[in-house]
This record gives C-alpha cells, sequence and structure tokens, in this order.
C-alpha cells in the first residue's frame, strides 16, 4: 500500500470498532501519524494494531459531546504533533424508538454526539489548520439525511444537521485552503446494524432475527452490504491530494439504494 499520507496528522473520532476502525488502520497502512478518540477502551487495541505498521498513534479516550474533553483532546494534538492535516468525525450513536417512546434526554444525546460533537470537532479542528492554511475536514452523515427510516426522527435530524453544517464550513474554511466534506453510508456489516435489525425488527413486529437486514440488504442494487474498508476507501481519498478540488459535498456510499428507493 502506498505511503500518501506520510508525516500527516490525522484525528479519527470513534475509532474502537466498525467504521472507525477500518479508517484508523487505512491510514496507518498509509504512513500517517494518529491520533484515536472513544468513549471505550476497545480504542486501545486498535492503536496497538496501527502500531505494529510502524505508525505513531496516540489515543485518549473522550466524549466528544464534551466541550473540555475535546479540548484537551486538541490539545494534546498540538502538543505532541504541532499540527493537524485531516480531521475525521466519525464517532456516532443510533437509538430507534417510536414517536411517543423518544425521551427528552434520548433526543439530546444523538444530537450531542452526532451534530454537536462534530461541530464541536471541527471547531477545534478548524483553529490549528487556519494557520497551515490547508487541511481536511471530514464528517460522517448518513443515508438517513436524506432518505429517513421511521422511528429514528433524533438520528435523522442529526445526520441532516451534519450535511448541512458541512456546507456552510466549505464555504467559510474555503479560503484557508480546507476541505469539508461528508461520508454517509447506507447498510455497512457492523455492530451498528445488528442492533438496526433487532429494533427494525421488533417495532415493524414481523421479522425474526435477522430478516429484516436480509431484505434491506436484498434491496441493494450491488447486491451486499458495504464493509467498514468500502467506507475507509472513500474517506482516505477525501483526505488524499486527488480530493483536492472537492469541498461542501455529502457522497453517499451505499450500493446505490437511494437510487431505487
Amino acid at each position: 500500500m502506498t505511503s500518501r499520507f506520510k508525516k500527516k496528522v490525522v484525528l479519527i473520532t470513534g475509532a474502537s470498532k466498525g467504521i472507525g476502525e477500518a479508517i484508523a488502520l487505512r491510514f496507518a497502512k498509509e504512513g500517517a501519524d494518529l491520533e484515536l478518540t472513544d468513549i471505550e477502551e476497545r480504542a486501545l487495541e486498535v492503536a496497538e494494531r496501527a502500531r505494529e505498521t510502524g505508525a505513531r498513534v496516540l489515543t485518549k479516550l473522550a466524549d466528544i459531546s464534551d466541550r473540555e474533553q475535546i479540548a484537551s483532546l486538541f490539545n494534546l494534538i498540538e502538543d505532541e504533533f504541532h499540527r493537524l492535516d485531516v480531521s475525521i468525525q466519525n464517532a456516532g450513536m443510533i437509538r430507534i424508538s417510536k414517536l411517543d417512546e423518544i425521551s427528552e434526554d434520548d433526543w439530546n444525546r444523538v444530537m450531542a454526539v452526532n451534530c454537536t460533537g462534530v461541530f464541536l470537532c471541527c471547531q477545534f479542528a478548524a483553529r490549528l489548520m487556519i494557520p497551515q492554511k490547508n487541511g481536511r475536514i471530514i464528517n460522517a452523515a448518513s443515508g438517513q439525511s436524506r432518505q429517513a427510516r421511521a422511528y429514528t426522527p433524533h438520528y435523522a435530524a442529526s445526520k441532516a444537521g451534519v450535511v448541512a453544517m458541512t456546507q456552510s464550513l466549505a464555504l467559510e474554511l474555503a479560503p484557508y485552503r480546507i476541505t469539508v466534506n461528508a461520508y454517509c453510508p447506507g447498510v455497512i456489516d457492523t455492530e451498528m446494524w445488528k442492533y438496526n435489525d433487532q429494533r427494525w425488527g421488533q417495532l415493524y413486529g414481523h421479522y425474526q432475527q435477522g430478516e429484516y437486514y436480509q431484505e434491506i440488504v436484498g434491496q441493494i442494487p450491488l447486491g451486499r452490504p458495504g464493509t467498514p474498508e468500502d467506507v475507509a476507501g472513500l474517506v482516505a481519498f477525501l483526505a488524499s491530494d486527488d480530493a483536492s478540488y472537492i469541498t461542501g459535498q455529502a457522497i453517499y456510499i451505499n450500493g446505490g439504494t437511494i437510487l431505487v428507493s
């Protein structure tokens, strides 16, 4: 694999598993220095795997919805690396419930992690990148930013917010040669989709374990779910020099699903 990110410093949130883990390992293999963060200690194991590639890897457990914790995270980046080239806001969560069962706490937590946390990281990342007059900010949105599913109004709203935020920041930061883009996964073979299958199957009421997931996969034109590595490939492209003229975009990676639904 090429070393196109050699001497580049990359932050990845939500790096403990699934898409975040795949992104971390992809950038490590391509020569980047990494700062990995998550609320789960499994991020420390991912960091060890990344170090096996020869990458320099820092880790810090943090809740990205907490400004003080995010400030501490970015202070560590500045102290240890003295720069930030790519900031990937991958951390996210989903809760699936009937409308009358969604509490205000549920709403606030989903919005805090998926939208406010992205905003905070973008804000701190820009403060490091503006003096450099260069950088890549890459945010996790979702297919639900464009095409929602039932029982997830808070999740859909948070991801639509990420897309709108991405577009606004792209305009503001363009004069500093900082690009801002979002990636919007569809059905990806992760632990989150195991939860999705269980909850949607329960709420629709006529699915056994695994049946809802298989039905959704059957509707994908390419005939398979995505893998975390598929998403990591897109994110690496957006961070690369090949994407230097792409900004303000929300790129859907879903095997063609939105085209036919």
